[in-house]
Protein backbone atom coordinates (compact mmCIF):
# COMPACT_ATOMS: atom_id res chain seq x y z
CA UNK A 1 0.00 0.00 0.00
CA UNK A 2 1.95 3.33 1.31
CA UNK A 3 5.33 1.39 0.71
CA UNK A 4 4.18 0.46 -2.64
CA UNK A 5 3.29 3.70 -3.52
CA UNK A 6 6.62 5.03 -1.95
CA UNK A 7 8.49 3.20 -3.78
CA UNK A 8 6.83 4.20 -7.20
CA UNK A 9 6.81 7.91 -6.77
CA UNK A 10 10.73 7.48 -5.89
CA UNK A 11 11.41 5.32 -9.15
CA UNK A 12 9.12 7.92 -11.42
CA UNK A 13 11.32 10.24 -10.22
CA UNK A 14 14.22 8.68 -11.29
CA UNK A 15 16.14 8.87 -7.26
CA UNK A 16 17.50 6.15 -5.47
CA UNK A 17 16.40 5.16 -2.15
CA UNK A 18 19.58 7.04 -0.24
CA UNK A 19 18.83 10.48 -2.97
CA UNK A 20 15.51 10.20 -1.34
CA UNK A 21 16.51 9.76 2.25
CA UNK A 22 18.63 12.66 1.91
CA UNK A 23 16.58 14.84 0.42
CA UNK A 24 13.64 14.17 2.96
CA UNK A 25 15.93 14.38 5.75
CA UNK A 26 15.41 10.53 6.63
CA UNK A 27 17.27 7.77 7.18
CA UNK A 28 17.76 5.19 4.39
CA UNK A 29 17.03 2.49 6.66
CA UNK A 30 13.96 4.21 7.88
CA UNK A 31 13.18 4.86 3.96
CA UNK A 32 13.47 1.23 2.90
CA UNK A 33 11.17 -0.32 6.21
CA UNK A 34 8.62 2.38 5.41
CA UNK A 35 9.20 0.95 1.68
CA UNK A 36 8.42 -3.22 2.99
CA UNK A 37 6.04 -2.36 5.01
CA UNK A 38 8.02 -3.02 8.38
CA UNK A 39 7.23 0.33 9.73
CA UNK A 40 4.44 3.09 10.16
CA UNK A 41 5.05 6.58 9.30
CA UNK A 42 5.23 9.38 11.85
CA UNK A 43 2.98 12.32 9.93
CA UNK A 44 6.28 14.50 10.33
CA UNK A 45 8.20 11.95 7.96
CA UNK A 46 5.11 11.44 5.38
CA UNK A 47 4.97 15.63 4.87
CA UNK A 48 8.89 15.97 4.30
CA UNK A 49 8.47 12.94 1.56
CA UNK A 50 5.43 14.13 0.43
CA UNK A 51 7.56 17.86 0.06
CA UNK A 52 10.26 16.37 -2.22
CA UNK A 53 7.53 14.96 -4.60
CA UNK A 54 5.55 18.17 -4.41
CA UNK A 55 2.55 16.57 -3.82
CA UNK A 56 -0.04 16.63 -1.02
CA UNK A 57 0.65 14.04 1.94
CA UNK A 58 -2.84 11.98 0.66
CA UNK A 59 -1.03 11.25 -2.97
CA UNK A 60 1.69 8.82 -0.65
CA UNK A 61 -1.81 6.92 0.04
CA UNK A 62 -3.34 7.37 -3.61
CA UNK A 63 -4.05 3.51 -4.64
CA UNK A 64 -5.44 4.01 -8.28
CA UNK A 65 -6.65 -0.13 -7.87
CA UNK A 66 -8.25 0.55 -4.82
CA UNK A 67 -11.01 -1.83 -4.36
CA UNK A 68 -14.80 -0.38 -4.56
CA UNK A 69 -15.83 -2.18 -1.70
CA UNK A 70 -13.20 -2.21 0.78
CA UNK A 71 -13.10 -4.00 4.53
CA UNK A 72 -10.84 -2.81 7.12
CA UNK A 73 -10.32 -4.83 10.02
CA UNK A 74 -8.98 -4.24 13.52
CA UNK A 75 -5.11 -5.21 13.74
CA UNK A 76 -4.72 -5.04 9.56
CA UNK A 77 -4.71 -1.05 9.87
CA UNK A 78 -2.05 1.39 8.61
CA UNK A 79 -0.93 3.62 11.70
CA UNK A 80 -0.13 7.20 11.43
CA UNK A 81 2.52 7.47 14.32
CA UNK A 82 3.10 11.25 16.00
CA UNK A 83 5.55 12.37 18.76
CA UNK A 84 4.80 10.95 22.09
CA UNK A 85 2.02 13.63 23.28
CA UNK A 86 0.59 13.89 20.01
CA UNK A 87 -2.32 11.70 18.42
CA UNK A 88 -1.64 8.55 16.23
CA UNK A 89 -3.81 7.65 13.96
CA UNK A 90 -5.18 4.31 12.42
CA UNK A 91 -6.28 4.77 8.79
CA UNK A 92 -9.83 2.98 8.23
CA UNK A 93 -10.21 3.70 4.75
CA UNK A 94 -8.25 2.61 1.30
CA UNK A 95 -6.93 5.44 -0.59
CA UNK A 96 -9.18 6.87 -3.45
CA UNK A 97 -8.76 10.12 -2.59
CA UNK A 98 -12.16 11.19 -2.43
CA UNK A 99 -12.59 10.20 1.48
CA UNK A 100 -10.65 9.80 4.65
CA UNK A 101 -11.76 7.97 7.51
CA UNK A 102 -9.57 7.57 10.45
CA UNK A 103 -9.48 6.88 14.29
CA UNK A 104 -7.14 8.14 17.05
CA UNK A 105 -7.07 7.25 20.91
CA UNK A 106 -6.11 10.37 22.89
CA UNK A 107 -4.63 10.05 26.39
CA UNK A 108 -4.70 12.84 28.50
CA UNK A 109 -2.96 16.09 27.23
CA UNK A 110 -2.85 14.85 23.82
CA UNK A 111 -2.67 16.85 20.78
CA UNK A 112 -3.15 16.60 17.23
CA UNK A 113 -0.62 19.14 16.64
CA UNK A 114 1.54 21.40 18.71
CA UNK A 115 -0.28 24.57 16.64
CA UNK A 116 -3.40 25.18 15.21
CA UNK A 117 -3.10 24.27 11.04
CA UNK A 118 -5.83 24.12 8.49
CA UNK A 119 -5.96 22.40 5.02
CA UNK A 120 -8.35 22.34 1.83
CA UNK A 121 -10.75 19.89 3.04
CA UNK A 122 -14.15 19.38 4.71
CA UNK A 123 -13.38 18.03 7.90
CA UNK A 124 -16.00 15.91 10.97
CA UNK A 125 -14.83 15.00 13.97
CA UNK A 126 -17.19 12.33 15.94
CA UNK A 127 -16.56 11.68 19.51
CA UNK A 128 -17.17 8.15 20.51
CA UNK A 129 -15.81 8.13 23.93
CA UNK A 130 -14.38 10.69 26.21
CA UNK A 131 -14.30 14.19 25.99
CA UNK A 132 -12.68 16.04 23.32
CA UNK A 133 -11.62 20.12 22.71
CA UNK A 134 -11.66 21.12 19.03
CA UNK A 135 -9.59 24.03 18.63
CA UNK A 136 -11.56 25.69 15.21
CA UNK A 137 -10.08 29.10 14.12
CA UNK A 138 -10.77 31.20 17.10
CA UNK A 139 -13.35 29.31 18.71
CA UNK A 140 -13.00 26.18 21.48
CA UNK A 141 -15.59 23.07 20.97
CA UNK A 142 -15.80 21.25 23.75
CA UNK A 143 -17.19 17.62 22.34
CA UNK A 144 -18.40 14.78 24.63
CA UNK A 145 -19.07 11.41 23.25
CA UNK A 146 -21.88 11.01 20.72
CA UNK A 147 -21.10 14.92 19.38
CA UNK A 148 -19.65 15.87 16.28
CA UNK A 149 -18.61 19.02 14.34
CA UNK A 150 -18.15 19.02 10.75
CA UNK A 151 -16.56 22.33 9.57
CA UNK A 152 -14.75 23.94 6.78
CA UNK A 153 -10.59 22.52 7.00
CA UNK A 154 -9.15 25.80 5.84
CA UNK A 155 -9.93 27.10 8.93
CA UNK A 156 -6.76 26.77 11.49
CA UNK A 157 -7.44 23.60 13.67
CA UNK A 158 -6.28 21.31 16.07
CA UNK A 159 -7.81 18.88 18.89
CA UNK A 160 -7.18 18.17 22.30
CA UNK A 161 -7.81 15.85 25.60
CA UNK A 162 -7.47 18.48 28.18
CA UNK A 163 -9.51 15.92 30.46
CA UNK A 164 -8.47 13.35 32.90
CA UNK A 165 -9.95 10.25 30.78
CA UNK A 166 -9.21 8.95 27.70
CA UNK A 167 -10.58 9.88 24.79
CA UNK A 168 -11.34 8.36 21.37
CA UNK A 169 -12.54 9.91 18.17
CA UNK A 170 -13.60 9.01 14.07
CA UNK A 171 -12.31 11.64 11.55
CA UNK A 172 -13.91 12.00 8.03
CA UNK A 173 -11.52 14.25 5.56
CA UNK A 174 -13.06 14.80 2.38
CA UNK A 175 -10.62 15.55 -0.46
CA UNK A 176 -7.80 13.94 2.47
CA UNK A 177 -4.99 16.43 3.44
CA UNK A 178 -3.60 15.42 6.44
Amino acid sequence: MLGDRLRELRLRHGMTLRELASAAEVSPGLLSQLENGVTDPSLATLRRLASVFHAEVAALFSEPNAPLVHRSRPGERMFLTAPSGQISYERITPGRGDLEVLRAELEPGDVSAPQRRGHESTECLVVLAGEVVAEVGDDRHVLTAGEALTFDSRLAHRYCNESAQPAVILLAITPPVP
